[in-house]
């Protein structure tokens, strides 16, 4: 009989052997499993940190676009300006040169490379004409009133603060006065205490209803003291006596300018002009109003034009009153028949009671500008009203956007009658 206790020692010592082997397979088992979990996991883990990602891309992305906006806000591209060395350079203040014509003339100077300082005190003017020079280190806009006065050293004082449409004129005659007596006053006075050139921005309505066809600069004029546009009229006529007085008693230099109708883009759309009230009609789609038979006649140059002429003025050696304007001449009907041309619109052409002290005739003598300032008008009519034209629609849009729709406005007259300006 085989003893019992070796083989039992061997069972045991193979027994042993094997829960070695089962406790060595399950512990690797054990790191496998858990090095896949691991690895599950940090695939998951990328799956998820690529998803974030991807939503803060699409959060981040607008954001990045809003602040290159703003980058380009704070680094403000400007109108190419020309450099001027500083005995070149001038100091020219512009008075209303947030207004039609001034902001024209702001852009010109500005290129040029002239230092530039406007002042409005935008009853009719509007800062959004000249916004686009706003940190430029050659331009300041100051908010003021000319009927105050103001102390600021310049070279070259462009006096065009005034309203010239017949509804802003007329809306305050005692304002409008005062802005071309006293307004016109102060700025002689800082003429005078700085040694600056003047130009006063005069006008065609010095002439009046004329009796003289075309008008020279020879010519007193025909006008109505007392009318309903005599607060324009003489305002101007008596700002044309003040720069004579202050040249002859004070030696101050001045250059008067008569400036005849002028259009172009950043004119008001309801400021009762004859061009602003034909394009803005036409693009509506409304009657031309048409006042009396359409036979007076008008004479339109562009704004481009008229700038050159001013800027030409001032530098001249010209201290007597010279014509700005264009001699082409147009009825009023036929006005109003090319922009329905032009705009491509069927609206009818209404006819109403003519306009109390409306100008029957005008039209420029622009020899002398031709003779001394080597000036005339150079931009074609059609040209210059397709211009204006599409700055009236792309403002009709902005406005819809608004929820603003301007309307044509007729001058505040005696018996509500209206006048071609």
């Amino acid at each position: 009989m085989v003893s019992k206790g070796p083989v039992l020692r061997l069972l045991t010592a193979i027994n042993r052997r094997r829960m070695k082997l089962l406790m060595g397979l399950a512990f690797v088992a054990y790191v496998a499993s858990v090095w896949g979990n691991f690895v599950n996991m940090r695939s998951l883990q990328e799956n998820g940190d690529q998803k974030v990602e991807s939503k803060i891309e699409e959060a981040v992305a607008p954001l990045r676009e809003k602040i290159k906006d703003l980058e380009k806000s704070f680094t403000q591209k400007y109108p190419p300006v020309k450099f001027l060395s500083e005995k070149d350079r001038k100091r020219i203040l512009i008075t209303g040169g947030a207004g039609f014509v001034g902001s024209h003339l702001t852009d010109k100077l500005m290129m040029d490379g002239h230092e530039v300082t406007v002042v409005d005190n935008f009853f009719t003017g509007r800062k959004r004409n000249v916004e686009h020079w706003i940190g430029h280190e050659n331009f300041e806009l100051i908010n003021h009133d000319v009927v105050e006065p103001l102390y600021i050293e310049v070279d070259q004082i462009y006096h065009l603060a005034s309203p010239a449409s017949p509804p802003n004129y007329m809306y305050n005659p005692i304002k409008t006065l005062k802005t071309n007596t006293i307004g016109t006053l102060n700025m002689l006075g800082l003429a005078k205490r700085v040694g600056a050139r003047l130009l006063l921005a005069s006008t065609s309505e010095v002439y009046g209803d004329p009796e003289v066809h075309p008008q020279n600069e020879d010519y007193w004029g025909h006008v109505n003291p007392i009318g309903p546009r005599a607060c324009y009229d003489e305002g101007k006529r008596v700002a044309e006596t003040m720069c004579y007085a202050y040249m002859k008693q004070e030696g101050v230099e001045v250059r008067v300018a008569r400036i005849f109708n002028t259009f172009g883009p950043r004119m008001h759309m309801n400021d009762g002009r004859v061009v602003s009230n034909f394009i803005l009609q036409a693009l509506q789609g409304e009657p031309l109003t048409v006042y009396g038979p359409g036979t007076q006649t008008r004479a339109f140059q562009y704004v481009s034009d008229l700038v050159n002429g001013l800027v030409a003025l001032m530098n001249s050696n010209v201290s007597s009153p010279v014509n700005l304007g264009n001699p082409e001449e147009h009825t009023i009907l036929e006005f109003a028949q090319l922009i329905k041309k032009l705009v491509g619109s069927g609206s009818e052409i209404q006819f109403l009671s003519e306009a109390q002290d409306d100008p029957q005739k005008r039209k420029p003598d622009i020899r002398k500008a031709k003779l001394l300032l080597g000036w005339e008008p150079v931009v074609p009519l059609e040209e210059g009203l397709n211009k204006a034209i599409h700055y009236f629609r792309k403002e009709l849009e902005y406005q819809a956007n608004n929820q603003y729709i301007p309307k044509p406005k007729p001058a505040r007259m005696k018996k509500g009658r209206t006048r071609h300006n």
